[in-house]
């Protein structure tokens, strides 16, 4: 059994956020030192002074909004179809041999270079972005779910197996409980690609978001504001994944994990 976690929440929230610091303080020694242009590197202050400006003036509390929407259908979407598909190639052989370079193919394409297509067949509106981050998300859940599919012990099913259970036994009471922390791994990584994918989504047009707000800026050039839709960005992918370790060490307590 692993040991518990040493520390309580204070201790877990220090080490949280104390890496954030020094990454602050190194960022503000950057811009005083004058190893960098001023111009090119604005300093903390001036970034967060930005985010209240937007936040009470220029509606970044909508941007923030309107990406959370984006990613949250292109990430569901995705685990929808994800899961079942990565259970029929995991299950299958044959299946495995026919998708599986189809699969390998299609993830290595980055979603930006599908754009110009999908504004042909879909135009311009949220459904075009919906579906960019539905690509990224799913072969990015797709290639979880199958390989913790693929390290699963064989034992297990001939265990079952020895012991009557039919096939459809044996997926439903051995492979589905076994493979649900794989399904929860390919969430957390369905959610990064997610955001990571989010600029390039909001390129199709978008007038709102956080991409958006990012492309709008780098049109004149306004690193401050840049610089905070990259945080913005960085710190709802992090609340979120936070969130779901959090769902996963409750789903999947009666597993032993090595304390690290």
């Amino acid at each position: 059994m692993a040991s518990k976690s040493r520390g309580g929440p204070l201790n877990r929230i220090f080490w949280v956020v104390f890496p954030f610091v020094c990454l602050i303080i190194f960022w503000w020694l950057l811009r005083v030192s004058g190893l960098m242009n001023p111009g090119l590197l604005p300093s903390p202050l001036e970034v967060l002074q930005t985010f209240w400006n937007r936040l009470t003036q220029a509606g970044l509390l909508l941007d923030m909004a309107m990406s959370l929407q984006r990613v949250l259908a292109g990430l569901l979407l995705g685990m929808v179809a994800a899961v079942p598909i990565g259970f029929l190639i995991g299950w299958y052989r044959p299946v495995r041999r026919f998708v599986d370079p189809l699969i390998n193919f299609f993830r290595a394409l980055p979603p930006i270079a599908l754009i110009p297509l999908v504004i042909v067949y879909l135009g311009i509106g949220e459904l075009a972005k919906i579906v960019i981050l539905f690509y990224a998300s799913f072969f990015a859940a797709v290639i979880v779910m199958y390989e913790g599919m693929m390290q699963i012990s064989p034992v297990y099913i001939r265990v079952a197996r020895t012991l009557g259970a039919t096939d459809f036994e044996i997926f439903l009471k051995v492979m589905v409980p076994m493979t649900v922390p794989h399904m929860l791994t390919a969430l957390r990584v369905a959610l990064g690609v997610g955001w990571a994918t989010l600029v390039a989504a909001e390129l199709v047009a978008a007038q709102r978001g956080l991409g958006a707000m990012i492309q709008n800026a780098s049109a004149f050039f306004d690193l401050r504001t840049i610089y905070l839709g990259i945080i913005c960005i960085g710190a709802l992918a992090l609340l979120m994944d936070v969130a779901l370790r959090k769902i996963s060490e409750r789903l999947v307590s009666w597993q032993d994990k090595a304390d690290s």
